[in-house]
């Protein structure tokens, strides 16, 4: 009996120490390009948005990490929860909706209920950097101007050592409308 004991002793104790040690990892990006011409408090994705998620959707899905997603998570606005609906709809999981003005509240959320699992969040320029920080990534994310719409971070938060941080960029980068001439599309004036 004594012997049983110990052996579900050390069970419990090494399935608690391999479950501990599994390496978290977010992928932070921003929404997608409004549309600005919808006059809306609330606006959705303009054509070229609607080009961008398209594009983050195929890299997720080329380099074999949307199979890897186990958790998607916007805020409660329409551009945001435009970017997210494609992978999530790919991956067949709901969008979860987080309050952008709680990072605690979310980043609880996430290393609690998803531990050593890979989870998209999508938010805003003036929300992202605050979110990485609060998890104490070893890079700080400078300000997200408010064109840039390119910018994957992937953090990865392991049961032991530093909280890493890596930026990437994905589709066409974004350039500002200037005057006249639409720049987001590559055309030249």
């Amino acid at each position: 009996m004594q012997a049983i004991l110990i052996y579900t002793a050390i069970a419990i104790g090494l399935a608690w120490f391999f479950e501990s040690q599994a390496t978290t990892t977010i992928i932070f990006v921003r929404h997608a390009e409004k549309d600005l011409a919808q006059g809306s408090d609330d606006p959705g994705l303009s054509a070229a948005g609607k080009r961008r998620v398209a594009e983050l959707t195929r890299q997720l899905v080329d380099a074999d990490v949307v199979a890897g997603i186990d958790a998607v998570y916007s805020t409660p606005f329409r551009r945001t929860q435009e970017t997210a609906a494609p992978i999530a709809e790919a991956l067949d999981l709901p969008v979860a909706t987080y309050d952008p003005n709680d990072n605690e509240a979310v980043l609880e959320t996430i290393l609690k209920n998803h531990k050593g699992k890979i989870i998209l969040v999508v938010g805003h320029s003036n929300t992202l950097p605050a979110l990485i920080a609060d998890l104490g990534a070893s890079k700080k994310v400078p300000p997200i101007d408010e064109d840039e719409y390119d910018n994957i971070y992937i953090v990865t938060i392991p049961w032991f050592g530093k909280t890493k941080t890596l930026r990437l960029r994905f589709g066409s980068p974004y350039v500002a409308a200037v005057g006249d001439c639409d720049l987001q599309d590559g055309l030249d004036c």
